[in-house]
């Protein structure tokens, strides 16, 4: 499948890509295409061991001449999001991704792409089988789990790369490069609240509000689009009026991606079906033109439900849980006044859900400062301590503290300009490169991060620019074969 990849340019880069395409890799579920890249190496005659984790490393010998150049470690994460429309079924862990080119962009048929970080790891392999390239010793680390927790970095075994410098290829704009990211935690919310049996006169409806654009939860978090979690329980808070009950929700799947979609289900009394549908329809509307041109799509839809529910969170558990989702921290919490245009610290309302009284619910914080993480995830403690809701916080990770003073940087600067024509903008990024955490266990590593053009990432709108990444591929070359140099100097 995706033949058409290996037509497009570079060829050898695409080539890897197309397999990481045919490759069902979801987070957790990276062991088969680490199995194939493996098998990849030892054809290759390439060095390859895993970690403790499970991290994948690759190792090749430098050019002759040019072993005491310092060693390049080619850094990238090997899962990917798992987003796909609502009407589209798609097996994440089992069907691979149908690429397609449209107007100079690269895209998936109604699901994410992949392109995060699927083009760094495709690059980072085509260096190495890369016969005519010039180089110092080469050493290409694969991470686990990078979308779903920093697992694969976090649990990164330390005294095991050798490298001096590493290239992060999971950076998403070309003219650019990235000596700096966000940390962040996960905040789990979870509680078992008290229901009882829908009384005569109630009837049960479906609540959904659907085609959101989405986005990545630090990059697009400033953009003002709707996050569908949000906007829900807006519209169920101005439906408490009519004394509805929360029965069930489902909103988002995954923590790091703007919510798109949300779906609830209510208890109402059969006399107010009518007016609760007539105030359906004018929020609607009012969402509407809210979001008119930043996020067109929004459609909020009752349906009435044939199925009697069993059990209905009470009135005060109802209305005490849409109060504290309602006054949940979410968006820009506060722009950087250190770093200008930059987001410092936010806040993803990700993942929602009410089955049977069980309330879970799962954000992301980032920031730049970690004291800022800290302070945010214990204002959702705070909060839902009121509800009497269980809070704790998993996958906390650092920031990136940026180098401006690196001669890795200034090198990438001189080199952009002769292969560009430009300097590139040198960037701090609101997401989680795991440049952070790799510094934290290697702190004498030397790091930037850049790649092609990327949008949409973490949502079915992933494309990636095609002339953007031969210019990646030209500049990623050039870089390498310039570290290849220092072997004049003993540098």
């Amino acid at each position: 499948m995706n033949e058409h990849l290996e037509q497009l340019a570079p060829q050898p880069l695409w080539r890897h890509f197309r397999t990481l395409c045919n490759t069902p890799r979801p987070s957790g579920h990276e062991a088969e295409l680490v199995a194939i890249l493996e098998r990849w190496a030892e054809r290759q005659g390439l060095v390859h061991d895993r970690d403790g984790f499970g991290n994948l490393r690759l190792r090749k010998p430098a050019t002759p001449g040019h072993e005491n150049a310092p060693s390049v470690i080619l850094q990238g994460h090997l899962d990917m999001v798992a987003q796909a429309n609502a009407d589209h079924p798609h097996d994440f862990t089992r069907d691979p991704i149908e690429t397609y080119v449209e107007d100079g962009w690269l895209r998936a048929r109604h699901t994410t792409l992949g392109a995060d970080n699927g083009l760094g790891v495709a690059a980072a392999l085509a260096i190495l089988e890369d016969s005519e390239l010039v180089h110092g010793p080469l050493e290409a680390l694969f991470t686990l789990e990078e979308e779903s927790s920093m697992g694969g970095a976090l649990q990164l075994a330390e005294n095991w790369l050798d490298g001096r410098v590493l290239l992060n290829l999971d950076s998403e704009d070309r003219g650019e490069v990235f000596i700096g990211c966000a940390g962040g935690a996960d905040v789990v919310v979870e509680a078992q609240l008290p229901t009882a049996e829908p009384g005569p006169g109630e009837v049960a409806v479906q609540l959904a509000l659907t085609g959101l654009s989405g986005g990545h939860s630090g990059i697009d978090i400033h953009r003002g689009r709707g996050n569908a979690n949000r906007l829900l329980v807006r519209v169920l808070r101005a439906l408490e009026a009519y004394d509805i009950r929360l029965v069930g929700y489902r909103g988002g799947t995954l923590r790091n991606a703007i919510p798109r979609e949300a779906f609830a289900t209510l208890m109402l009394s059969a006399d107010e079906i009518d007016a609760v549908a007539s105030r359906v329809a004018t929020l609607e509307q009012e969402l509407r033109t809210e979001l008119a041109g930043v996020d067109e799509g929004l459609t909020l839809a009752m349906t009435p439900l044939e199925a009697r529910p069993a059990q209905a969170l009470n009135a005060h558990a109802s209305h005490m849980l849409l109060a504290a989702l309602n006054a949940a921290p979410y968006g820009v919490e506060r722009m950087s006044s250190s770093v200008p245009g930059v987001v410092e610290t936010s806040n993803n309302l990700g993942v929602v859900s009410l089955d049977e009284g069980r309330f879970y619910l799962c954000a992301l914080v980032r920031s730049l400062r970690d004291s800022a993480v800290n302070d945010l995830a214990d204002r959702f403690r705070g909060l839902f301590d009121l509800i009497g809701a269980r809070t704790r916080v998993e996958n906390a990770y650092p920031g990136w503290t940026p180098a401006t003073d690196s001669a890795l940087l200034a090198r990438f600067r001189r080199l952009h300009l002769q292969h560009v024509g430009s300097e590139p903008a040198v960037k701090v990024i609101h997401a989680g490169l795991e440049c952070g955490i790799l510094a934290g266990k290697y702190p004498a590593l030397e790091m930037i991060s850049f790649g092609p053009s990327i949008r949409g990432a973490h949502s079915p709108d992933e494309r990636v620019e095609l002339s953007s990444v031969e210019e990646f591929w030209r500049l990623l070359r050039a870089l390498i074969e310039d570290l290849a140099c220092d072997t004049a100097t003993g540098a």
